[in-house]
Formats: structure tokens, C-alpha cells, sequence
């Protein structure tokens, strides 16, 4: 596994741990964003592997769902979580008028640590 690759599943560990830490301090707007970074980087790891690097958010989803997804290397369903958890994190970082609620957020965070487990097991048996 390519040294950068680590470093973006070790980024998406860290942001599991930042989202539970701002669910259980009452902050499931900020922790919206963390759960969706979580899987971004989970994304870009996986992308990183095959040779790829973006600049923009859109450039990762449409060659996760690319290579990952329309391949049926990955299950299509973390597709669909990244790009909804990036809408639940717009929402979050610039919406005023419509809270995110914290079940919402738990889910983000149980999908977001699926999509891990999925990257790590893919990573290592891929080989």
C-alpha cells in the first residue's frame, strides 16, 4: 500500500474520532462535516491506490463512482453515502434555518466506519 494512501485511511480514522467527539459535545452540524470527510478520505485513499489525485470534491466522487462502484470493485451503496453525507455536510456548514439531527449524523458515523472496514479489507486482499 502506497505510503499516501495510509496516510488518508489513517485522516479518515481521525475523523471517526472527531465526529464522536463533537456528537457527544451536542455539535451534530460540525460533525456532519467530520463524518463526511471521513468518507471523502476513505474515497481518496482508494483512488490514490489506482494513481489518482483531485483537486475538487466532485473530481473524487465521480472517479469513486467510476472505478469503484460501476466496476463492482466496491458496493455501489458507499457511493450513495459519500455523495449524501457531502450534502448532509453543506447543509451543516451553511444552512442556519434547518439543524441536522444527531440520529442522522449516527448513521453518517456507522456508514462512515463501514466504508473504512470495506477500504482496509479491499487494500489488503486486492494485492
Amino acid at each position: 500500500m502506497k505510503e499516501r494512501t495510509k496516510l488518508f485511511l489513517e485522516k479518515a480514522g481521525q475523523s471517526l474520532v472527531a465526529t464522536e467527539q463533537l456528537l457527544s459535545g451536542g455539535n451534530p452540524e460540525f460533525a456532519a462535516g467530520r463524518a463526511y470527510y471521513a468518507m471523502f478520505y476513505v474515497a481518496e485513499a482508494l483512488l490514490n491506490e489506482k494513481g489518482f489525485r483531485f483537486k475538487k470534491h466532485g473530481g473524487v466522487h465521480g472517479a469513486f463512482g467510476e472505478h469503484f462502484s460501476k466496476t463492482g470493485l466496491l458496493d455501489a451503496k458507499y457511493h450513495r453515502w459519500l455523495l449524501a453525507s457531502f450534502e448532509e455536510r453543506i447543509t451543516g456548514d451553511y444552512e442556519v434555518s434547518e439543524p441536522i439531527e444527531a440520529a442522522k449524523v449516527e448513521t453518517m458515523l456507522q456508514q462512515a466506519r463501514e466504508f473504512l472496514e470495506a477500504a482496509r479489507n479491499h487494500l489488503t486482499h486486492s494485492k
